[in-house]
Order: structure tokens, then C-alpha cells, then sequence
């Protein structure tokens, strides 16, 4: 998870806002990158970091790909050129891709999930995950792990 960090112009990756929410929710199998189709404002409320992403969710429709349920806030210095917070938004990919995803959303039931919003060399970009939900065991064990994981790390580093 240390690719998630946000970067400074430099390295021209900065994160804006997480899902944390999908990788407790689903399994992930595979991570793409997209761009995002927005407005000016939207983009000036972004580099704020004004975004959730909790509900949000991707589906193929029409041949594109469309984003539902994300919230982004709107530009507090914006006048009417402002758009609703929650509206669908298009996503960027090659058409191979939008094939591809078609196809396993479709046949094999997977999802498409939001991870994190990213600019990256100034551009906004959505990482999406190809994802399958966990069943209730599955989210305790991951619990559990995690816990352990925690319960381990306090002792090497003596804090517990």
C-alpha cells in the first residue's frame, strides 16, 4: 500500500481521495487507471480535496464507461458554471478495455469498484478495481489478520 502516498509535484502523483471502504468490501483482482471527464470547477474542488467516493461505483453502459454516486463538492468560488455534487461522470479507457470489463462484469460477475482519485501530471485519474465481494467470514478473517498484523507490529517496536 506505499504506492497510495501522496507525491509532491515532483514525483507528479498526488492522491486525492481513498475508497477505503472497497478492500474490506471486496477481493481485488485487478487495478486499472482511467481518466475522469470533468468540469473546471470540479477539477478546482478536487485539487481542495473535496471528493468522497463511498457509494460510488462504475458500470458499463452503452459501450462507455460511466461513474455513479461519486460526491464532489462544489467550488465555493464557483457561480453558476457549478454542477450537481453527485452526477454520473464518464471515465476514460481504450476500447479493448471497456470491452474486457464488459465481459466480466457481465459473465462472471465482478464489479467495478473506485479505489483512490489521483492527479497525476496534472491530470485526474481514477484507479478502478476489477472486484468480488467477501462473504461475512472472509470480512472477519480479514479482521482478524489485520489485528494480528497490528498486535505484531506493537511488540517488535515496543509500544505494547
Amino acid at each position: 500500500m506505499s504506492d497510495n502516498k501522496a507525491v509532491g509535484k515532483d514525483g507528479g502523483r498526488y492522491v486525492v481521495a481513498q475508497n477505503r471502504r472497497a478492500r474490506h468490501e471486496y477481493h481485488i483482482d485487478d487495478v486499472l487507471t482511467a481518466g475522469i471527464v470533468l468540469v473546471g470547477t470540479e477539477v478546482k474542488s478536487l485539487r481542495a480535496g473535496k471528493a468522497t467516493m463511498v457509494a460510488a461505483y462504475a458500470k458499463v453502459e452503452n459501450g462507455e464507461i460511466w461513474l455513479h454516486k461519486m460526491h464532489i463538492s462544489p467550488h465555493l468560488e464557483g457561480n453558476r458554471s457549478n454542477v450537481p455534487p453527485i452526477r454520473s461522470r464518464k471515465l476514460l479507457l481504450k476500447r479493448a478495455q471497456i470491452d474486457r470489463l464488459q465481459g466480466l462484469t457481465q459473465l462472471k460477475g465482478l464489479a467495478l469498484v473506485p479505489l483512490t482519485i489521483v492527479f497525476e501530471r496534472g491530470f485526474a485519474k481514477l484507479e478502478l478495481a476489477i472486484a468480488r465481494g467477501k462473504k461475512l467470514y472472509d470480512k472477519r478473517e480479514s479482521i482478524k489478520e489485520r489485528d494480528v498484523e497490528r498486535e505484531a507490529r506493537r511488540e517488535v517496536f515496543g509500544r505494547g
